[in-house]
């Protein structure tokens, strides 16, 4: 999507929660800032730092938040992707996709 297109959506109460791999960690900072500039509620749920991580745990708990309601939506960055949105999808009521693009992440919705 957009960032215009996202900050339709934004809702001062809305959240998402935001993660990556050692490999994604400085796109996720960059991605972190951008939403909280348009207003969302952004919550990190690692990593930290650039420091070798296990990409499955960091994508199970952004899906966990999503399927519990603490979160309206993630973004996960990892190396290339699919890893995580297979982690995501492992979660009862998570629909995660792989997206690369605005187009892929459109249609994903």
């Amino acid at each position: 999507m957009a960032p215009e297109e996202l900050a339709a959506l934004a809702e001062p109460e809305r959240t998402i929660a935001v993660g990556a791999d050692h490999g994604g960690f400085a796109l996720k900072e960059r991605v972190k800032k951008l939403l909280e500039e348009m207003g969302w509620r952004v919550e990190d749920v690692g990593v930290y730092e650039e420091k070798t991580a296990d990409y499955p745990d960091i994508a199970h708990e952004a899906a966990l938040r999503v399927a519990e309601g603490k979160a309206a939506l993630a973004v996960i960055v990892d190396g290339a992707g699919i890893g995580s949105a297979m982690a995501a999808n492992k979660v009862p009521g998570i629909r995660a996709a792989l997206c690369y693009d605005r187009a892929s992440a459109r249609n994903s919705r």
